[in-house]
């Protein structure tokens, strides 16, 4: 995190040191440890957090793009059944139309 030597420590040491003295250095040392301890678990909890909103909108671009995927199939299988219908249906129609008309053929021929 910080380039710091350990020249530079102990200098950082001996003034505190001096101006803090010898008699309350040991708890001003604890209470920086704790201090520094805390804001470590504070950044760590952060960077988890981070961390997480950006799993979770990795996941909600992923779903998005199998939503995308699934309506563009949807899509696909709808014309498809439509194309399928509509070839079943003309021959069907072209059928039932022949049979109509020679329903009409006879009954004319039954009439006469």
């Amino acid at each position: 995190m910080f380039d710091v030597s350990f020249s530079e420590l102990m200098l950082i040491g001996v003034i505190a040191l001096i101006v803090i003295g010898p008699e309350r250095l040991p708890k001003v040392a604890r209470t920086i440890g704790h201090l520094l301890g805390r804001a470590q678990r504070y950044v760590n909890e952060v960077k988890s957090d981070i961390q997480k909103e950006m799993d979770l909108k990795d996941i909600g671009d992923i779903k998005h793009q199998m939503e995308d995927a699934a309506r563009s199939v949807q899509t696909s299988m709808t014309s498809s059944v439509d194309d399928l219908k509509s070839a079943v249906t003309q021959p069907t129609q072209a059928i039932q139309d022949s049979l109509d008309e020679a329903r009409k053929a006879l009954d004319v021929k039954k009439d006469d």
